[in-house]
């Protein structure tokens, strides 16, 4: 059976569908929700470590996140610099007062029964994230900081669900957009490019799959120039994919009501991968639904100018701030998605200055090399090898110093193009102290000088093995010649220059 998110199966449908639908003259309308763990090693108002993704359950708990009477909550200082991080990040305005609330409502997963956010007073408010490809500026309408609640795992052969609490209290930060958004490509966009300055600030690492990083979508449809029509929101959706199809698959549904006479009714919904279509959980709640109240547990969070100027000083390079400089650098934007992209790949994040690590290494490998050969090294060559052996920049065990003289070697023609691929990886599966120089002459990688005698007797070697490419090239055919040089190549372990041999070749069949 063909996975429903195959490109050739019910992910084109739906894009067809969708795209139906706007030739049908509706107009889409989506606001969008994202909960982003913040990357605190403690939790929000608890002394409770933060868990990671697939530790054991219940053991990141103390009392306060398992609701017990008389606990109360403090604080996290770190939590309040990074989600400030975050906000100078989506040039929102930072409020110098914001208040705690609590939002009730009664779930296995939610033990004192409510949970504490800020709802009325939020953090900050009037953000915007500008979206290259699409070219528009979605705006942010408020980020605000609000603890996670617990994890409920239904057990289907026993017919019961249990609880981890160890997801209880993570502090969390939800960046609410306007309903800007007008497709589901700008919503993928929207989702991506908010990834890529989280972890460029340092407050979230963004993996939707390990639950970091989950999106609510809001979905309307109305024909142009009309009111805006009755939204749904589709709860916990952890891929940008998902989310695509969960849009588009809700789209086609409210047209369809819309066009048959009836009704969309306000409503939460969640989104079944396996069918790629949403289905109903709940009517759709509003404030009074959830009985908000001020936390009498915590006074209002006071923030004065000093404090957030000093954090702006400490502000990483932005991502399109990084773009910029490296298209001034002689970089193509091809290179640099791909640079960019590689944090999220390869799982790293915030290094303190430039935001990424791929680009803060890439800087310091090309400060004085030709920066478009380092980029194709490192993206195409270096991280290709990390993300096969599992391995970060964080841990990355060829240096900056050495990735720069291994490739001042191919570029010097000390060693050829492909006996660089094999040093780069016998480098990173028997890391060394050793200089690549070294290891080169070690392993035999030295380039073969042009005018080296055993060079000459490769060639000649080839040309008596392969009698039947020698006649087709003299009848005409020149490109045969490249197996000719390919059985050089072979035998001198990848040490000859190829253009060399090619030469060397048309000099002797031609006598």
């Amino acid at each position: 059976m063909r996975s429903p998110f195959c490109l050739h199966g019910p992910v084109r449908h739906l894009h067809s569908a969708y795209d139906d639908v706007r030739r049908r003259g509706w107009e889409l309308v989506v606001g969008i929700e994202v909960h982003a763990q913040i990357k605190s090693r403690a939790k929000l108002f608890s002394n409770s470590w933060t868990s990671t993704y697939d530790e054991l359950a219940n053991t990141h708990v103390d009392a306060f996140d398992a609701a017990f009477p008389g606990s109360l909550p403090r604080l996290n200082s770190s939590c309040v610099d990074l989600a400030i991080r975050t906000a100078l990040g989506l040039n929102a305005r930072i409020r110098r007062r914001s208040a705690f609330d609590r939002k009730h409502y009664f779930y296995s997963d939610l033990t004192s029964g409510y949970q504490i956010t800020q709802n009325y007073a939020p953090l900050a408010t009037s953000g915007y994230v500008h979206l290259k490809k699409s070219n528009i500026d979605v705006r942010i309408k408020q980020i605000q900081l609000e603890q996670d609640t617990a994890k409920t795992t239904l057990e289907q052969r026993a017919g019961y669900s249990v609880i981890d609490l160890n997801r209880a209290g993570t502090g969390l930060m939800e960046i609410v957009s306007e309903p800007d958004i007008r497709s589901p490509e700008q919503a993928a966009e929207y989702i991506r490019t908010l990834q890529e300055l989280l972890r460029a600030v340092g407050s979230c690492d963004g993996h939707m799959e390990q639950g970091s990083l989950r999106c609510d979508v809001n979905v309307s449809v109305n024909r142009p120039g009309e009111s805006l029509g009755t939204r749904c929101e589709i709860k916990n959706l952890n891929s940008v994919k998902s989310a695509m199809l969960a849009i588009t698959s809700e789209t086609q549904r409210h047209v369809e009501l819309l066009e048959r006479g009836q009704h969309v009714f306000q409503e939460t919904r969640g989104f079944s991968e396996a069918k790629a279509q949403t289905y109903s959980l709940r009517s759709k709640e509003d404030a009074p639904d959830y009985m908000y109240m001020p936390d009498p547990n915590l006074p209002p969070l006071l923030i004065d100018d000093a404090y957030v100027q000093r954090i702006l000083e400490q502000l990483p390079e932005l991502p399109e701030q990084t773009r910029t400089r490296l298209r001034l650098r002689g970089l193509n934007d091809v290179d640099i998605d791909i640079m960019m992209s590689m944090d999220s790949i390869m799982e790293i994040g915030f290094d303190g200055k430039t935001g990424s690590k791929i680009v803060s290494y890439f800087d310091r490998v090309s400060q004085y090399r030709d920066p478009t050969v380092v980029a194709k090294w490192i993206t195409q060559r270096l991280c290709k090898e990390l993300v096969a052996r599992g391995l970060t920049a964080t841990n990355n065990p060829v240096t900056a110093e050495r990735m720069g003289e291994l490739i001042d070697m191919v570029q010097d023609g000390k060693i050829t193009h492909g006996s660089g691929r094999r040093l780069l990886k016998y480098m990173l599966d028997s890391p060394s102290a050793k200089p690549p120089s070294l290891i080169a002459t070690e392993l035999s990688l030295i380039a073969l000088p042009i005018d080296d005698e055993a060079l000459e007797e490769m060639c000649a070697e080839a040309i008596a093995r392969m009698p039947e490419e020698v006649q087709s090239y003299k009848r005409g055919r020149v490109k045969v010649v490249d197996r000719l040089v390919g059985h050089v190549m072979k035998n001198s372990r990848g040490t000859a220059n190829a253009r060399a041999v090619a030469e060397r070749f048309a000099a002797m069949l031609s006598k």
